[in-house]
Order: structure tokens, then C-alpha cells, then sequence
């Protein structure tokens, strides 16, 4: 058996982003991140049989630490937050990179228009 290696490793991400492009590759990134979240949460479930013994002692715990339960519902919500202000960051400077970009075709489209005009 032969493993992949860095340059095979290499190709496969060249063929990812020719493929798919800059613009997908993100979206890509996340939904197999997802998918395997979901997966290994689904697996979990399958193969623990103690389930109904794990909930019982949980409810329990949750009814004597209401107030270390709270804390967790507020670093969750921080951590939620967190996320969608990067989110929301990176969404206005790809919008700012997008319109420098259109200004730039636009000043070029004008430039090209005076160049013909004038020859």
C-alpha cells in the first residue's frame, strides 16, 4: 500500500480549486466539515447503548448545576456571536475587495474606450 504524500496531497487541492474555484472551495470546506460532524454524531448514537441511562444522569446534573448550565448556554452564545461577526467581517472586506475590483475594471474600460478614441 502506497500513501498519498504531500505532492499527491498538492495535486488533489490544484484540482479542488480548478474545479470547484476560489468562490466554492470555502463553501465545499464547510459542508464536508458538516457532513462529517454529522456523521461521527450519528455513529455515536449508533454504537453507545447506554443512552437512556447517560440522559437520566444529565437531567439530574442539570438540575443540581442550573447555574454552571447557565454559564455554558453564555460562553455558547459568546462563541455563536464570535462567529457571526467573522462571518459578517469577512463577508463587507469581500464586498470591498469586490468593488475596488469593479472600480479598477471600470477605470481600465474607460482608459481602453480614450485609447481607441484617440487612434
Amino acid at each position: 500500500m502506497s500513501t498519498i504524500g504531500i505532492p499527491g496531497l498538492i495535486l488533489i487541492l490544484i484540482l479542488a480549486l480548478v474545479l470547484f474555484g476560489p468562490k466554492k472551495l470555502p463553501e465545499l470546506g464547510r459542508a464536508v466539515g458538516h457532513t462529517l460532524k454529522e456523521f461521527k454524531n450519528a455513529t455515536k448514537s449508533l454504537t453507545s447503548d447506554d443512552d437512556e441511562e447517560e440522559e437520566k444522569e444529565k437531567r439530574k446534573q442539570q438540575t443540581k448545576e442550573a447555574p454552571v448550565a447557565a454559564a455554558v448556554v453564555t460562553e455558547k452564545d459568546a462563541f455563536d456571536r464570535e462567529k457571526l461577526e467573522r462571518e459578517i467581517r469577512e463577508r463587507l472586506e469581500r464586498e470591498r475587495i469586490e468593488k475596488e475590483i469593479r472600480e479598477k475594471m471600470e477605470q481600465e474600460r474607460s482608459q481602453m474606450e480614450k485609447e481607441q478614441q484617440k487612434a
